[in-house]
């Protein structure tokens, strides 16, 4: 739990601070990277109580796995679908096109060319992504 709690004050930081005084595209890439490992790290923990009380025998060690076992284990649970469904947006943004738009000013925002359409991510965009992993962490400190 430690560690969670220490990753998610580091992505606080990047997005209430760091982005709000640097305003570059580079804060926003940080910020994803470190919300993947959040989610992931939650992840993990809590297929770890599930083996424990007996709902999957086996925790697999492929990423891509685990979040298809997580989805199979926590179906009925729409914050957690919704967290890995953005863990998964996370695990792309690396591979595909980006565009930088008005770095250093205001209206900062990332576009990236993903599945034929282009996704904008500014900092209201962020603080939507924010309140899904809020969410998903609350729904996890429940199980943990």
């Amino acid at each position: 739990m430690e560690k969670i709690i220490q990753e998610k004050t580091s992505a606080d930081h990047l997005l209430y601070v760091s982005l709000k005084y640097t305003k570059t595209t580079d804060v926003i890439l940080n910020l994803l990277e470190r919300w993947k490992i959040l989610v992931e790290t939650c992840l993990d923990r809590a297929l770890e109580r599930a083996k424990k009380k007996k709902l999957i025998k086996s925790i697999p060690s492929a990423p891509k796995l685990k979040i298809d076992k997580s989805r199979e284990v926590f179906k009925k649970n729409k914050e957690i679908i919704d967290a890995l469904d953005l863990l998964e947006f996370f695990k792309r943004v690396p591979t595909k096109e980006r565009l930088r738009e008005n770095e250093f000013r205001k209206n900062v925002t990332l576009r990236i060319l993903d599945r034929g359409q282009s996704i904008a991510i500014d900092i209201e965009k962020l603080k939507e992504y924010n309140e899904i992993i809020e969410k998903f962490i609350r729904e996890i400190k429940q199980l943990i």
